[in-house]
């Protein structure tokens, strides 16, 4: 992206939306406020916008040019909004509504990925009624349950003995009615920056809980980013391609966070790609932006300059 050939005006009317209804809407604020804050601070004319369904109409009524979507979780990353734009042809941020579908469900992603030879561990489905035996005997044990379309690490835990399985699945459900088992990888934790086809500086990710879960987020002073991440300079590389061809195959496109693991073995495990990460002041892309030496003004342009691709 060629930030200088745009001005101000060349962006028009832009609609920041936030918020909307999903359990990451107070996250989703956090990240809209930054960015609208970023944009007019850069003399863009931005309008930071509560989402709610069916506002789209609203949007043409009132003459936006495009949108910045920084709506996290359910209703905002799963392509709802992206088909409502799509449909009164407003360009916006990010990702197809088709991609979006895809990535959030990360039952049909991690199918994909698995089809085209990449890693990720193996997964199933349950439901209230699932033998939680025979779930253990597939999935082995410990396992992760969790939502399969929700972000945050809502409902996720790590399961270590069968009787715990369904109480895990009761907390999951609270978050979708689509509730998944993934075999437990033990390894380190790694997500991986891309904007605009271009991999940032990866980030390590290391906490005292089970893994990096909700806490570890956004309430942990202790966990720990460490970036440049400290992996071999080829073998960092290969994560940024493997990343890359996971985004490929859903049909991600402007920007994303691919997590994954890495075991003991040097083995990648991919686990999910957010098609909109967050944008707050403890969010892991600016982080990794201000690394590669982009601020966090220029991070907010280099995405909103992703409409122009829709």
């Amino acid at each position: 992206m060629q930030l200088p050939k745009y001005s101000a005006k060349d962006f028009g009317k832009v609609a920041v939306l936030m918020g909307g209804e999903s359990a990451e809407r107070e996250i989703s604020l956090e990240s809209g406020k930054a960015v609208h804050a970023a944009l007019t601070q850069s003399g863009i004319d931005a309008h930071a916008i509560d989402y709610k369904p069916g506002l789209c109409n609203q949007l043409v009524d009132n003459a936006y040019d495009r949108v910045f979507l920084a709506l996290h979780g359910r209703g905002g990353e799963d392509g709802t909004v992206q088909k409502e734009l799509e449909l009164v042809g407003i360009p916006y941020t990010g990702s197809s509504s088709s991609a979006s579908a895809l990535a959030m469900d990360k039952v049909k992603s991690k199918s994909i990925w698995h089809k085209a030879g990449l890693s990720t561990p193996d997964s199933i489905e349950v439901n209230e009624n699932s033998n939680w035996k025979s779930v253990a005997k597939k999935i082995g044990l410990p396992v992760m349950i969790k939502p399969v379309r929700e972000g945050s690490s809502f409902g996720a835990a790590k399961i270590d003995r069968i009787e715990d399985l369904f109480q895990a699945w009761i907390n999951a459900s609270q978050f979708d009615d689509r509730v998944m088992a993934e075999s437990w990888i033990t390894g380190q934790e790694y997500t991986v920056p891309i904007l605009d086809d271009k991999v940032l500086p990866i980030i390590k990710l290391e906490t005292k809980n089970k893994f990096y879960d909700y806490d570890a987020k956004y309430n942990d002073s202790d966990t720990k980013y460490i970036c440049p991440c400290g992996l071999d300079e080829s073998f960092e590389s290969d994560l940024g391609d493997v990343s890359k061809e996971a985004c490929r195959l859903l049909g991600v496109s402007g920007w994303a966070r691919v997590d994954l693991l890495v075991d003991s073995n040097n083995q990648e495990w991919l686990i999910e790609v957010n098609t909109i990460p967050g944008m707050t002041s403890h969010s892991l892309v600016p982080m990794s932006a201000k690394k590669a030496g982009i601020t966090f003004e220029n991070l907010v342009k280099e995405i909103l300059l992703t409409s122009f691709k829709q």
